[in-house]
């Protein structure tokens, strides 16, 4: 997909999701201002609380509408085809760790890999089911900044995070 069309599709999604989340945001290639080849739409959010099944409440009134790929609800991520025939990858987190899955959700593959994951790595850190860790301890990354600070970086927008 070229730019326009995947951004106008996240958007779209987007909205359709935020009555029922407490923060959400387009990541992967569509944030990054990626102008062609884009193969999905990438969305991290924090639902409000909700339930699945029979009754279902919230968020998954309208995910479970969507073609299931991977990834039953509740989980940290899902798989769907929108009806519009793109591909979405939904991001589920908390605001503890909303940072740490953002910029990892951002992208590209290979700068969360080379620079974010060799830096945490290089100081130390681990990444344990989503969360950055110390020691074994899980450290609060609310917000993409606290990551780059933690690891002693400036902060570099989304555009630029490229290998």
């Amino acid at each position: 997909m070229e730019y326009a069309t995947a951004y106008k599709i996240a958007c779209e999604t987007l909205e359709q999701l935020r009555p029922y989340c407490n923060r959400i945001e387009i990541a992967g290639s569509i944030r990054r201002k990626k102008k062609t080849n884009i193969k999905d739409v990438e969305i991290v959010c924090i639902p409000k609380p909700y339930d699945v099944g029979l009754f279902s409440t919230g968020i998954a009134t309208v995910v479970n509408q969507w073609k299931k790929v991977r990834g039953e609800l509740p989980c940290r991520y899902t798989q769907r085809i929108l009806p519009c025939g793109a591909k979405l990858d939904l991001f589920i987190t908390e605001q503890e760790r909303w940072g740490m899955t953002f910029a990892l959700r951002t992208g590209s593959a290979d700068y969360s890999y080379k620079v974010l994951g060799s830096g945490w790595v290089a100081r130390g850190y681990k990444s344990v089911d989503g969360w950055l860790t110390y020691k074994g301890k899980k450290i609060v990354i609310r917000e993409e900044i606290d990551l780059f600070n933690k690891l002693g970086m400036d902060y570099v927008n989304p555009e630029n995070r490229e290998v």
